[in-house]
């Protein structure tokens, strides 16, 4: 007898052992396995659904499963002046959504309190008194973090990052970057050890790129702007985004970089504990707007600049070998253009391959994702809350992980 190859269909009885087939049927560590893969944005809703799945979102071993999910689509935490709420942009419903604000943060102390890092599952607070608070947005925990000691009360504050491990979702580290050009120090918190490390001096490393950008911002160079108003080189950032910086390990080696008040970027190296500056993309005289983001465990720049009654939006590279920036990005100019005359500042954070900017003027308010592995820049649209619509200045990545504990 021939035999065929085909697959049988199910006889009436295994079509009603499927058709019977519920979640229920499942074992406690199968069902959490399951729920664990689950977006985000359903988290807030399990425990509605029925008491198994309230009490399979609140056990122990249910953060332990989804703590082995090796990634999630990151959620952009929006900043506005004066906001009291929190909103997100959900990459992966491609939408805003309004979460939780942490009790903690309403209280009269720390209502003025502004986001100035983020990294794993959380987000980093600086109060008004200097001190900090971490947050995990999905839950809503939250954690004051002892009071920092600075040798010095007139130290500028020039770099916050944060970073954390994806093997340990429990532990994270905030470093930072303080002094002025050419005195740097920095300094550690651990969550592991639940206190601020001692202080470490920075020394710069002297080679041949770093000579010829020597920012050290005892001289402001002032030049008249195409309008006819005297401009200064010194920049002036936004409150929200001071502190703008990132921190990539490459090598076994931690380097924060932030840029300074000239608008170089500045490298330091934690792990040697020197720092030098990369050469500059633009000259002193040139009105541009410039952050710096982390993408796949590298530094890159976003530019946004005005030549030749036109406006660019640029992502710049550094070649190390060949010592010079490269362009590995451009935003369309049929898109760019309608921003010319308007000198937005760019505010920006980088999540896996993607760029999320944020820009503002006083005649423009706009929020654009930019993939870097297609160069697809997609304008997002507004976001309105009770029908108002609200403008944020920036934007701070994070991975909405309910097990990430501050």
């Amino acid at each position: 007898m021939e035999h065929s190859l085909k697959r049988k269909a199910p006889e009436n009885g295994d079509n009603l052992l499927f058709d019977s087939f519920s979640l229920d049927d499942l074992n406690e560590d199968l069902f959490e396995r399951v729920l664990s893969w689950l977006p985000t944005s359903s988290f807030f809703r399990l425990t509605s659904v029925c008491k198994r799945w309230k009490s399979a979102a609140a056990s122990v071993s249910f953060k332990l499963a989804c703590s082995h999910i090796p990634s999630r689509d990151p959620w952009f935490f929006m900043v506005a002046p004066s906001l009291n709420q929190s909103v997100i942009f959900d990459s992966a419903e491609n939408g805003w959504k309004r979460i939780n604000h942490p009790n903690l943060l309403l209280e009269d102390s720390n209502q003025s309190s502004i986001p100035v890092a983020a990294s794993g599952g959380l987000v980093c607070y600086r109060t008004l008194s200097g001190n900090f608070i971490v947050s995990n947005p999905v839950t809503g925990s939250c954690c004051k973090l002892p009071p920092l000691n600075f040798t010095s009360e007139n130290q500028s504050l020039n770099a916050v990052v944060m970073s954390s491990a994806f093997s340990d979702p429990i532990s994270y580290k905030i470093v930072l970057v303080f002094g002025e050009l050419p005195n740097l120090s920095f300094k550690v918190y651990n969550s592991s050890s639940a206190c601020w490390e001692d202080e470490h001096a920075l020394g710069r490393k002297i080679d041949d790129s770093s000579m010829d950008c020597d920012s050290t911002d005892d001289n402001v160079v002032y030049f008249l702007s195409k309008a006819g108003n005297v401009v200064a080189s010194s920049m002036q950032r936004s409150p929200t985004k001071q502190y703008s910086s990132v921190i990539t390990n490459k090598d076994g080696q931690e380097i924060v970089y932030f840029l300074s008040s000239s608008g170089t970027v500045v490298a330091c190296n934690l792990t040697c504990k020197c720092f030098f500056e990369y050469p500059r993309l633009l000259p002193v005289f040139c009105e541009y707007s410039i952050d710096i983001v982390e993408c796949n465990g590298e530094m890159l720049v976003v530019l946004l600049s005005e030549f030749l009654e036109s406006t660019s939006l640029r992502v710049w590279k550094f070649d190390e070998a060949n010592r010079c920036w490269q362009q590995i990005a451009a935003m369309p100019v049929a898109m760019s253009h309608e921003w010319y005359g308007k000198k937005p500042d760019i505010n920006c954070v980088g999540a896996g391959s993607q760029i999320f900017i944020c820009l503002n003027s006083p005649e423009l308010c706009t929020y654009v994702l930019c993939d870097l592995v297609t160069n697809k820049w997609v304008e997002l649209p507004k976001c309105c809350v009770n029908g108002e619509v609200i403008d944020f200045m920036s934007a701070f990545s994070f991975e909405p992980r309910i097990e990430a504990s501050v």
